[in-house]
């Protein structure tokens, strides 16, 4: 093990490309560096070997954005149920290092209900992911409902995962740097405020109102949310209503969020006194970040021994349903 403790690690934002759904790519997201589509494109011997010697024991596969989410609401839910097909083979050839979240085809959320509930019943999957907009509108208006009302019946919770912002997005706030600064428009800033945006507007949407067993999983702790929690709360809540809960309390009953790719002691600690360690989830977003560091920063984390399993196994196991 890596972990100094010997912990069980468990990471549950690591990603791969499926072929079936990759053909269907072009533009940004068929360009990436040679070294990380091979690990994108392996779930075998490579990924096992660095996962071994990072000492991560499982991962939750997840297919990489933009997955199913740009497809359109005919020819989409055909490609997901391939893609889950081969991803439930991936599982199955090594039992106890993989499980996984499905692919939907959001722009038919019917569909993505009942593959949703295929995956979960028939494949074992342990929930899904979605990637940002949904041909550029965001998933919480009631059309999308259905896939929540799936989720909550199934006890399976739903990844939001960040996608490419909105081509109105980037050219109002980031085409100026994007040249030099590629990142900005990703994981240096806009994954975060398209996910941040998401997460309030389900909040506010009132699903939680219809489906309240209904949980959600934020990546990248939290995607800044519980920074600004408090400033949020006093903004948003419903002071009209004195019965309803408060933002805050939403979030705080229906969100759970990982450390995939913000290996930092103070947000993780901002995020623990804000919502408390038992919804805080251990995962690298590998291969876009590398397992060893993000291993290894859970040896320096300041928290005690038993706070640093429930991050690094016992919440997801929990969650998830996973064996022990």
């Amino acid at each position: 093990m890596a972990t100094k403790s010997g912990s069980k690690v468990i990471a549950l934002e690591e990603h791969y490309w499926d072929a079936t759904v990759t053909a269907h790519y072009s533009g940004r997201n068929a360009t990436r560096s040679s070294d990380l589509l091979e690990r994108l494109n392996d779930v075998g011997e490579l990924r096992l070997g660095e996962m071994d010697e990072a000492g991560i024991d499982v991962q939750v596969l997840s297919h990489g954005a933009p997955s199913t989410q740009r497809f359109d609401s005919e020819t989409g839910p055909g490609i997901a149920i391939q893609a889950n097909d081969n991803l439930y083979a991936m599982c199955q050839a090594n039992p106890t290092r993989f499980a996984a979240f499905g692919a939907l085809a959001t722009a038919n959320p019917q569909a993505s209900a009942d593959e949703l509930e295929r995956c979960v019943t028939r494949l074992g999957f342990k929930g899904a992911m979605i990637h940002g907009l949904t041909n550029g509108e965001f998933c919480d208006t009631k059309k999308y409902w259905p896939i929540y009302e799936r989720a909550q019946a199934l006890g399976v919770p739903i990844y939001m995962h960040p996608g490419y912002p909105h081509p109105d997005v980037i050219a109002a706030y980031y085409q100026d740097y994007l040249e030099d600064f590629p990142a900005l428009a990703t994981a240096g800033w806009g994954y975060t405020v398209e996910t941040a945006t998401q997460g309030i507007r389900l909040v506010l949407s009132g699903v939680f109102d219809a489906y309240p067993d209904l949980q959600i999983i934020l990546g990248h702790l939290g995607e800044s949310l519980p920074f600004s929690l408090w400033r949020i709360n006093q903004a948003l809540s419903r002071k009209e209503n004195r019965s309803a809960q408060s933002f805050r309390d939403i979030f705080s009953s229906h969100f759970h969020i990982t450390t995939s790719g913000n290996f930092s002691n103070p947000a993780l600690l901002c995020c623990v006194s804000e919502m408390g360690v038992d919804r805080i989830m251990f995962s690298v977003d590998y291969p876009f970040v590398e397992n060893r560091p993000g291993v290894e920063w859970m040896d320096t984390v300041p928290l005690c021994a038993e706070d640093r399993e429930k991050i690094l196994n016992g919440n997801v196991t929990r969650l998830l349903k996973l064996s022990r």
